[in-house]
């Protein structure tokens, strides 16, 4: 078998003939009428009318029979079966070019008109064909370079061109960050951006990434969260915030971690988490029915999961009796989960219980063994804020370095007075997880981080 390097180098080899002949591999110029999808749609009305039209696409098998040849094209829309022979070419010289330079992974444009084989397949009879990209790497299954799981994460685009399967995760995904806005807008929320270069990092308990910035010679950090700044709009007097956005956390990887990942973080005036209960409820509920045709079961790794009807709920302190470690009882959790008082000292944001000032009036959502919401009331008292603040501070100047950081702006914020208000933040890597039944984070990010090949 030969190698990769010397497939590639007979590509370039027809690459160059195509030069040769005077013909562009890369032309810009592209005549295109159609996606495929429109033509597979409405092909008794093509064959009818015998319409002849420009498509372009990737070829993705190639099936040559001495004087005839068939091929996939493929374009984002679907795929079309191709009939190329000397007979129905307008250059006859193209019939020998196709066989003796194209390749399956090169662009091309074609015309043609639909017609049906004799197996009863939908097929374009193609009267021109043009090279609009000549492919200078075989795809995977031709060189099998992509067996190996890393390299899946490595060379994602390939993952993505050759596995259907993968491709329909991602656009799932998709449909989830569209159908999550969707809910918060039509509730009258209104989405901000807020900064992810930081001169303090706050809103959760994370080690940061550290960059400076020259122009101010200034220590910055990339975003663990962007709570304290969309707490701030609420001082600012919107009542309804949220933000879908990338934070980062120096920390673990494994699989359920990420370096780098997306969180959507809402906060709403005038709740309590007793509130955000019901909501983040009504949300699964909205969401899952979106994306899994209606139904409210979904299959994760095995387990049917139904977000019909009341959750569950379960106490912090009891998880940990029962399993001796609350990161153990966290996998048994599969059924959707309330988890309720946690102590106050592990979420220095939130406000505590009116019955017990040593447990946070916080909860977090549980399904699939996976943690997904942390919700709580949120804690508008500033001179709480400030002793909660310093008791973290002395958790850093004893080594911890995921501690909060005392933010004297956002205290002076809060000295103006924010609102009642609830918030959670909700992962949507693990949701996506969870939607599109993945073992792994790494599954539904496209391009996850990854140790640098040697």
């Amino acid at each position: 078998m030969p190698t990769l390097e010397e497939l590639r180098q007979t590509k370039i080899k027809k690459f160059e003939r195509f030069k040769n002949n005077g013909i562009n591999p890369y032309s810009a110029e592209i005549r295109r009428d159609f996606e495929i999808k429109k033509i597979i749609d409405k092909f008794w009305f093509w064959r009818l009318t015998k319409k002849v039209f420009y498509l372009a696409g990737r070829i993705k098998t190639q099936r040559i029979h001495g004087k005839a040849a068939f091929f996939d094209l493929e374009d984002a829309s679907g795929k079309i079966q191709c009939f190329i022979s000397p007979a129905d070419l307008s250059d006859k010289k193209s019939y020998d070019e196709f066989i003796t330079n194209y390749d399956i992974g090169d662009f091309v444009e074609v015309k043609g008109s639909v017609f049906k084989t004799k197996k009863g397949e939908k097929t374009l009879r193609i009267s021109e064909i043009r090279i609009i990209v000549k492919s200078l790497l075989p795809l995977p299954e031709k060189w099998h370079g992509l067996q190996d799981v890393e390299e899946r994460y490595r060379k994602r685009y390939l993952d993505l061109l050759m596995n259907g399967k993968v491709k329909e995760k991602f656009l799932k995904r998709s449909v989830i960050i569209k159908e999550l806005r969707n809910f918060f807008d039509e509730r009258g929320f209104v989405e901000f951006e807020t900064p992810m270069l930081q001169t303090i990092p706050g809103g959760a308990t994370a080690r940061p990434f550290e960059t400076h910035l020259n122009a101010l010679n200034l220590d910055l950090y990339l975003r663990i969260a962007p709570e304290l700044y969309l707490k701030r709009l609420l001082v600012a007097g919107f009542e309804k915030v949220y933000e879908i956005g990338r934070n980062f956390r120096n920390e673990g990887m494994d699989a359920h971690h990420n370096p780098e990942f997306t969180m959507l973080e809402a906060y709403i005036a005038y709740k309590d988490s007793d509130y955000l209960k019901k909501f983040i409820g009504n949300l699964f509920e909205y969401i899952v029915k979106k994306v899994n045709n209606g139904n409210l079961v979904i299959e994760y790794q095995n387990n049917k999961i139904d977000f019909n009807g009341r959750w569950k709920e379960k106490k912090y302190d009891d998880l940990v009796k029962e399993f001796g470690d609350f990161d153990l009882a966290k996998k048994k959790l599969i059924q959707p989960t309330f988890v309720n008082n946690f102590p106050a000292d592990i979420l220095p944001l939130s406000k505590t219980l009116q019955k017990s000032h040593l447990e946070a009036d916080a909860f977090q959502v549980f399904a699939g063994g996976l943690e997904l919401v942390k919700a709580f009331t949120e804690q508008n008292d500033p001179l709480e804020q400030r002793r909660r603040f310093e008791d973290q501070e002395q958790l850093r100047a004893g080594g911890e370095e995921e501690a909060q950081r005392l933010d004297e702006d956002f205290l002076e914020a809060l000295e103006y007075g924010m609102p009642p208000a609830a918030g959670f933040g909700l992962g949507i890597d693990r949701l996506a997880m969870l939607l599109t039944n993945s073992h792994s984070a790494r599954e539904i990010i496209l391009f996850p981080t990854m140790k640098p090949k040697e």
